[in-house]
């Protein structure tokens, strides 16, 4: 059966700050024959104010969410962390309202990137090569709240000449945590310096993230350091082997 359409959800940070990976996910998404759907109309999932403990105010943000992807057969998301927030914790935000139904039913369709591609058995077509090692963080929101232990390491190992690395004693944090960072700055960089040491020892000069927010995070901590490590998306790195840009004017499909 042929690959239908999917709806994509960009995360906050994607949209304002890192919109080239947005548009790698959606290269590569249409590179596999799937039609793309944006909804111009999605802003934020909810989730910092829902961290924040504004659930009123994350009601209302995420209750847009619902009205936007009303009627999507299946949305995916480059991120572990905006995924769970669908997926696991509208439950409990939408929990005795009236949008409760609508909520868990929206729930059931939402999916990671990565975790998409390899239900679909997509990650096992892509036929493209990235040689050389490559190191691999996965966010905490993917393994503890989606369960992903693999998945994203798993896209990867499909690209041919690909070393997939990761530190010894996983899963670690990288640090960032959303607000986290933000009230616990110090501890939140000196995380950060851990984490980017542990792949520093392993001598990879790329690493593939599965969450813009741990992206940011690492990015900035990294610079600071003088290391000099690439770190992209995973849909990135994919769209790179792929040889499909990232937007348009890039070489990205439209």
């Amino acid at each position: 059966m042929a690959p239908s359409t999917v709806s994509v959800l960009i995360p906050c940070l994607v949209d304002q700050v890192y919109p080239e990976m947005g548009w790698a996910m959606v290269a590569v998404l249409r590179r596999l024959g799937y039609g793309v759907d944006y909804r111009r109309g999605q802003t934020c999932c909810g989730q910092p104010a829902f961290n924040a403990g504004h659930w009123g105010e994350a009601r209302r943000v995420a209750g847009h969410c619902l009205e936007v992807f009303r009627g999507a057969e299946r949305v995916v998301c480059p991120s572990g962390s905006c995924t769970a927030m669908l997926r696991e914790f509208y439950a409990e935000l939408f929990a005795g309202d009236a949008r409760e139904a609508e909520a868990a039913a929206l729930a059931g369709r939402v999916e990671e990137f990565s975790e998409f591609l390899l239900r679909e058995g997509a990650a096992g077509r892509l036929g493209a090569r990235l040689p050389g090692r490559l190191g691999f963080h996965n966010s905490c929101h993917s393994r503890r709240e989606l369960g992903q232990r693999d998945e994203s390491r798993r896209v990867l190992e499909q690209l041919e000449d690909c070393e997939v690395v990761e530190p010894a004693g996983e899963p670690d944090c990288c640090g960032f945590g959303g607000l986290f960072s933000v009230k616990f700055a110090g501890i939140a960089g000196a995380m950060a310096q851990s984490r980017l040491a542990r792949f520093h020892e392993l001598g990879v000069a790329r690493l593939a993230v599965n969450d813009p927010g741990c992206i940011l995070h690492l990015r900035q901590e990294a610079e600071r350091a003088g290391l000099g490590l690439e770190i992209r998306h995973v849909a990135e790195w994919v769209a790179e082997a792929l040889g499909v840009g990232a937007a348009p004017g890039a070489g990205a499909e439209r």
